[in-house]
């Protein structure tokens, strides 16, 4: 898996091509990019990784994405200021629709188990669980997987970052950047 920041990293950047919207709009993208990885305490449980609700399982797929999306919608949409903001709008193409939030939460939370399947290690994503629990990976596999716990201090987790750097964060910027440029225009 890539370190949990760069989940972050990712999303925010990605976000930047939305139009200005509150804290709380983000502290859920944040919270939606890395909860997949909430996963990690099913060990503590004696659940083996390759478990349906192991490591890489069942909150890394399209479901529980679409759970987690309807989730922070539902939130931001009924008990934030965007639900009494005037200039909410009832178009659902609109940023603040629950739609559109719907769609954004689900896509942040998914890009959790993209970016897993695109690392090095582990034994791949069930990106269609509780439906199944097979695995998957991309045949494109340039990220370094990240040491989970204490591993991650150690001359493999500079490693790994340097790998992030060139995949993942690189690529952020660029992106984060981009949108800023254009919606200046």
């Amino acid at each position: 898996m890539p370190t949990i920041l760069s989940h972050a990293v990712v999303a925010t950047a990605a976000g930047q091509w939305w139009r200005r919207m509150p804290a709380s709009f983000w502290r859920w993208t944040v919270i939606c990019a890395m909860l997949p990885d909430i996963d990690v305490i099913s060990f503590s449980f004696g659940i083996r990784y390759e478990d349906m609700f192991g490591h890489r399982g069942f909150t890394h797929s399209f479901f529980f994405a679409a759970v987690v999306g309807a989730v922070a919608s539902w939130h931001l949409s009924h008990r934030s200021h965007l639900r009494t903001h005037p200039s909410h709008p009832s178009h659902p193409s609109h940023p603040s629709h629950p739609l559109a939030l719907f769609v954004w939460f689900t896509a942040v939370t998914m890009s959790h188990g993209v970016l897993d399947a695109m690392t090095n290690g582990g034994r791949g994503i069930a990106f269609f669980a509780p439906f199944s629990n097979h695995r998957y990976f991309f045949p494109w596999r340039p990220i370094q997987v990240s040491p989970i716990g204490a591993g991650f201090f150690s001359p493999r987790g500079l490693r790994v970052l340097a790998s992030e750097a060139v995949w993942i964060w690189v690529p952020s910027a660029i992106i984060a950047v981009s949108a800023r440029v254009v919606r200046r225009r």
